[in-house]
């Protein structure tokens, strides 16, 4: 099992990365290279700009297992954003994973085996006020996810998105930086009133892997606490 963990060099990526040592080869791509050098395989690369020889370590490292997690968050009213921020935002989130799959899926189909993972976010489900460019690029992961599950059913790949909420990575503490919001009064929005661990982001990963977990596919998986739910 060969499997690419994007964003690997920090935050929910990097604690991926590290759960699913044993399960086969770890292949991981981030734009930090010192941080990658802890991994054997790696290939550094920014999602928002020349993504093709990440599609090429792709190709001939037969992934089989891809994990599109490498994400970037955007505070600000649509009107004050501008068009570079917007690019780069979709090109991340979105472009990128949807390339990246396109380049994994040859090889999945050829063996007829595959996962895709998709980290999306509580913000792709419900929206978020002053996030509009990040909410919509991740309801458009979860668009692409059910799509191409049903595309590649036949072919025993699962494709599923995970969307977690607040998660305890250097990424979720800057975001509430940029908000007009403290720690204490998000917290106080959860239901179970806690931030998600981003270890459990992981062990979902690990199970969605699995051949316990080849009946789920095409599926939006919420991990944030409650917060979908209401308050």
């Amino acid at each position: 099992m060969n499997i690419l963990i994007t964003g690997a060099s920090k935050g929910i990526g990097n604690v991926i990365a590290q759960e699913l040592q044993g399960l086969g080869n770890i292949f991981v791509t981030g734009r930090n290279e010192d941080a990658l050098r802890n991994f054997k395989n790696y290939c550094v690369c920014d999602l928002s700009k020349d993504i093709k020889p990440l599609i090429s370590y792709i190709i001939e490292n037969k992934i089989d297992v891809l994990i599109n997690n490498a994400g970037e968050y955007i505070y600000n009213s649509l009107d004050k954003t501008c068009v570079e921020d917007i690019q780069r935002l979709y090109q991340t989130n979105l472009i990128a994973p949807a390339k990246l799959s396109s380049a994994a899926i040859g090889n999945m189909k050829k063996n007829k085996w595959g996962r895709i993972i998709n980290i999306g976010s509580i913000s792709g489900v419900m929206g978020e006020a002053y996030a509009s460019v990040y909410s919509s690029s991740k309801a458009g992961l979860i668009g692409l996810t059910k799509a191409l599950a049903l595309e590649l059913a036949e072919y025993n790949v699962t494709v599923n998105t995970i969307n977690p909420g607040w998660v305890e990575t250097e990424l979720g503490l800057n975001s509430i930086e940029e908000s007009e919001f403290s720690k204490e009064e998000i917290i106080d929005c959860i239901p179970q009133k806690r931030f998600v661990k981003p270890e459990e982001i992981a062990s979902l990963c690990r199970y969605l892997i699995s051949d316990d977990a080849k009946g789920i596919t095409g599926q939006s998986i919420n991990v944030c606490a409650g917060l979908s739910v209401g308050i």
